[in-house]
């Protein structure tokens, strides 16, 4: 069993300490790769740090990425139905990456927070 996801694992789409000057996939690809990063979620679960996305662009998300070949989606035989989202070896690939592009955005921070500074000016 997972640890839940905390609903603070993302301080949100707009906070100018965490900037996001790439993108994997779509807006929010790389949000969800690092939600599954520990493990399958339920979309419910997804929600909890992803509460700013709204169901449908998270559902549409989800598809891309299954489509992309990310991550697997699994409906599993219960009542009421279950389903899970986990990733596969292609998407946990891109972890890696992901953490690179992480850190270089962490160390160039003020330098993009500068140039959007300047940008809106």
């Amino acid at each position: 069993m997972t640890e839940p996801l905390s609903a603070d694992m993302f301080p949100g789409p707009g906070c100018g300490d965490r900037p996001m000057p790439f993108r994997v996939g779509d807006k929010w690809t790389g949000w969800v790769l690092r939600c599954l990063d520990a493990g399958p979620r339920r979309f419910s679960e997804l929600r909890v740090p992803l509460h700013w996305v709204t169901p449908k662009v998270l559902t549409e998300t989800l598809r891309a990425m299954e489509r992309d070949g990310f991550l697997t989606r699994t409906v599993h035989d219960e009542r009421p139905p279950r389903v899970t989202y986990e990733l596969t070896l292609l998407g946990r690939s891109l972890i890696g990456p992901l953490d690179g592009a992480c850190a270089w955005a962490r160390e160039h921070a003020p330098e993009i927070a500068e140039a959007r500074g300047a940008y809106r000016s």
